[in-house]
């Protein structure tokens, strides 16, 4: 394990080898699931704000759960996550090509908001844990994204590589440049 700054770095993220592979796994991150992404507090108003630009991506029960519910729901401890459907799938999903893809995303990749997606999704499949003097970043490992192992693998990219975009916007390029010097 490392340590940058306040962050408790797994040092799966320097061993295991990811690159995603949506064509083999279909998104079942955004499909499969017992609880929604978690949400950090202030990722709900930019949920509730946004929601208008991205609805027309979403399918019509995504849209029917979150005008009936809302834009955000509680896991069982009381945190933030995105609302599921019946079906446990993300609220904010939509298909294309039969792969699951974000709406939220695609409204940002169209250059409609500046809200990209949560910062869990986007970190995926490493998970923020947050601790009482550090947060710690763990990989989370599911056979859904056995594909995106192999990928990663053949490509020699480390999963803290394959995160590089994320971990930025989560903690800063400075950060990510200290997580790098400890190689």
């Amino acid at each position: 394990m490392k340590i940058i700054q306040n962050v408790l770095v797994s040092d799966d993220l320097f061993s295991e080898y990811f690159c995603c592979e949506l064509q083999k796994c279909g998104g079942k991150c955004c499909i499969e699931g017992d609880v929604g992404a978690p949400l950090e507090p202030d990722e709900i108003s930019d949920l509730e704000d946004n929601y208008p630009i991205f609805k027309k991506y979403m399918t019509l029960e995504g849209i029917k759960r979150i005008e009936e519910n809302g834009a955000f729901d509680y896991d069982m401890e009381g945190s933030f996550v995105t609302p599921l459907l019946q079906d446990e799938s993300c609220v904010f999903l939509f298909f294309e090509d039969n792969i699951a893809k974000c709406a939220i995303e695609k409204a940002f990749f169209k250059g409609e908001t500046d809200f990209q997606k949560p910062i869990s999704c986007h970190l995926y499949p490493v998970r923020v844990k947050n601790l009482p003097d550090y947060q710690a970043l763990n990989y989370h490992r599911w056979k859904v994204c056995s594909s995106a192992c192999e990928k990663g693998a053949n490509l020699k990219l480390p999963l803290f590589q394959f995160l590089k975009e994320p971990l930025i916007r989560k903690y800063g390029n400075t950060w990510y440049e200290e997580l790098e010097e400890t190689l």
